[in-house]
């Protein structure tokens, strides 16, 4: 009993205390609270709009020379690309094609190029790198120029693009 007694007193006492730094300084405290909380919602208003005017970025890996692969990157694309675009949100995609999955960007073996040239058309924000390694080696064991869709621009190594744009901050996927 006497324990609850003396919280209630101490309840009372700070109440008390309160009540008067209120009448003579505490409106000033009370504005200062009221001032950062202000100050608080700003600042979490302002990264939020810094957040959502920052464009995202991601790059797909496309390494393997299989439709299925293939449909489900640009897919994948499709999406983001959609989702951002119904924000009102800027984002930034790189499809980077190596190893077999170049035959993704190969005008003489892409199973994807009439999607591919379609989606360009509509998402401006898409671009494709061929592996330029891949490219030449490819041009070495069949003895022929190896030609691309006119969507991909080469790059020196796409193992390296990769890198590159992850060092930059990019998301990274690989379906």
């Amino acid at each position: 009993m006497n324990r609850s007694l003396a919280v209630f007193a101490s309840v009372v006492v700070i109440g008390s205390i309160l009540v008067l730094s209120t009448q003579t300084s505490g409106a000033v405290e009370i504005n200062t609270s009221a001032k950062t909380s202000a100050r608080m919602n700003v600042n979490a208003k302002m990264t939020t709009a810094a957040i959502r005017t920052q464009p995202h970025r991601l790059v797909v890996q496309v390494d393997v020379n299989d439709p299925a692969i293939m449909n489900l990157a640009l897919n994948n694309v499709s999406n983001v690309a959609q989702y951002y675009s119904e924000i009102g949100q800027k984002v930034g995609i790189e499809v980077v094609a190596f190893g077999p999955g170049l035959h993704m960007l190969r005008d003489d073996t892409s199973p994807v190029k009439t999607r591919i040239k379609s989606m360009s058309e509509t998402i401006p924000q898409l671009t494709f790198s061929a592996c330029g390694n891949t490219r030449e080696n490819m041009s070495k064991a069949e003895a022929k120029d190896i030609p691309l869709i006119s969507q991909a621009k080469v790059t020196k190594s796409g193992v390296i693009r990769l890198m590159e744009l992850q060092e930059r901050g990019w998301s990274y996927l690989r379906p």
